[in-house]
């Protein structure tokens, strides 16, 4: 199991109906960021899944568009900032599964390179 955090616009990100992020916003907000790389090779129901080329711990930070979010699973903190941006622009924020809200740079810290106990 995982910590997965959402861009959204929702209040709380599941019942995102009427504060959807549309998939054709999503991919022209990627065509205008040199950080984050399309990934077509996923096909067509992987539309938005995206590559960010930024400096994170991971080999291959992604961020992926579903059902009106932007999510991603265990972000480092780097790419957890990366998201505060996007949502920044998008008129969106970042919350976790519960529903917790995520508004600033120090309320995540996660480093996949440490062992936990």
């Amino acid at each position: 199991m995982g910590v997965e955090l959402h861009i959204t616009r929702a209040e709380f990100w599941a019942d995102n109906e009427t504060a959807a992020i549309s998939p054709d916003e999503w991919l022209a907000y990627v065509a205008t960021d040199p950080e984050l790389a399309l990934q077509p090779e996923f096909g067509r129901h992987f539309k938005g899944h995206v590559i960010w080329t930024g400096p994170s711990k991971y080999e291959e930070p992604w961020l992926h568009w579903s059902q009106g979010n932007i999510s991603t699973k265990w972000p480092d903190t780097a790419l957890y900032r990366k998201m505060l941006r996007v949502a920044s622009a998008l008129h969106a924020h970042v919350q976790d599964d519960d529903g917790r809200a995520y508004t600033s740079e120090h309320d995540w810290s996660f480093d996949p390179t440490e062992r936990r106990p």
